[in-house]
């Protein structure tokens, strides 16, 4: 693959497989005892613009495992493009750590650490896209059911950035998905346009529509996010106002598959797109995808650093 993973799209279908698979062999020789140390001497630059509980926590123990360590970055340590231009934040710190991971507001700040930089830039989140969430949750849907090949996942909520990596993935892995937004909160023109074609050369099927009823109907996954994400505090009360009948609870539920699971990103704001119900119900996978952040990075760090 190559060097860079800045969103899923860069992955042919055969390397999206390799991690995924490499991610698994991991997660299973850790719970047997521990992880080999391939990345032992190797470290990780984690570079922060918003704060994270997952992502900070996943990288730094999923890079302990594997026998290497990471360096956090705050906010204020390096005030990325205020303090320091982008680009020479990226020719400096390439020379200290051997892989930079970035979670950043705008995409374009990824996109140019990794022309500057001369090690793998890993994008933990940017406003278009999730990538490392995406590997998460089709490693946890694997496990829960064992194959990705013609299942449904159904959308419910914003089109925003772990959106755009689940039409992606879905579609390179042949998986139907059917995403139901608000009138007004689409996903981006060119992320639909590059699901579809990666469906057709896949065998899946992309529905992009308002109707969450439609959405979940016969879904072997229910997937929600939060209405209103970091940097769009102003936007809160006309969000809510816009999205409540995009609330995943029992009645939703109702329209899956009766084995369906329930997968949410997190932070949940319980009541609101999701309800205590159905968080804490026997249908949800939400911290077992939670805790796959970890597994898949390791994956994805291995195939990177250590040519898995």
């Amino acid at each position: 693959m190559e060097k860079d993973l800045l969103g899923l799209a860069d992955l042919s279908t055969d390397e999206l497989w390799h991690i995924l698979n490499v991610a698994k062999e991991l997660k299973d020789e850790w719970q047997d005892g521990g992880n080999q140390p391939l990345l032992m001497g190797r470290t990780l630059g984690m570079i922060f613009q918003k704060p994270s509980l997952r992502t900070r926590v996943s990288f730094e123990v999923g890079m302990l495992h594997l026998g290497g360590q990471a360096l956090y970055l705050s906010p204020s340590e390096i005030q990325l493009g205020k303090r320091e231009s982008v680009e020479d934040v990226a020719r400096v710190l390439c020379r200290y750590v051997d892989c930079i991971m970035a979670r950043v507001f705008a995409h374009h700040d990824v996109e140019t650490l990794a022309a500057y930089s001369t090690v793998p830039v890993i994008n933990g989140l940017s406003d278009y896209n999730h990538p490392c969430q995406g590997l998460a949750d089709l490693l946890t849907i694997l496990e829960k059911k064992g194959s990705l090949r013609g299942l449904k996942l159904a959308w419910v909520g914003d089109g925003n950035n772990v959106l755009t990596s689940l039409l992606i993935g879905c579609s390179k892995v042949g998986m139907d998905i059917a995403a139901a937004t608000p009138p007004g909160y689409e996903p981006p023109v060119q992320v639909a346009e590059a699901a579809f074609r990666f469906a057709e050369e896949n065998a899946s099927e992309i529905e992009i529509g308002n109707d969450p009823q439609s959405a979940a109907q016969g879904a072997d996954i229910i997937y929600t996010d939060t209405w209103t994400s970091m940097g769009q505090e102003a936007e809160q009360e006309r969000r809510r106002r816009d999205f409540v009948a995009y609330q995943v609870n029992a009645g939703l539920l109702t329209k899956a598959d009766p084995e369906a699971i329930v997968m949410h990103c997190l932070p949940a704001h319980r009541g609101m797109e999701i309800t205590d119900e159905v968080a804490d119900g026997p249908q949800s996978a939400l911290f077992d995808q939670a805790e796959n952040r970890m597994h898949a990075q390791k994956g994805l760090l291995a195939v990177l650093l250590a040519n898995k």
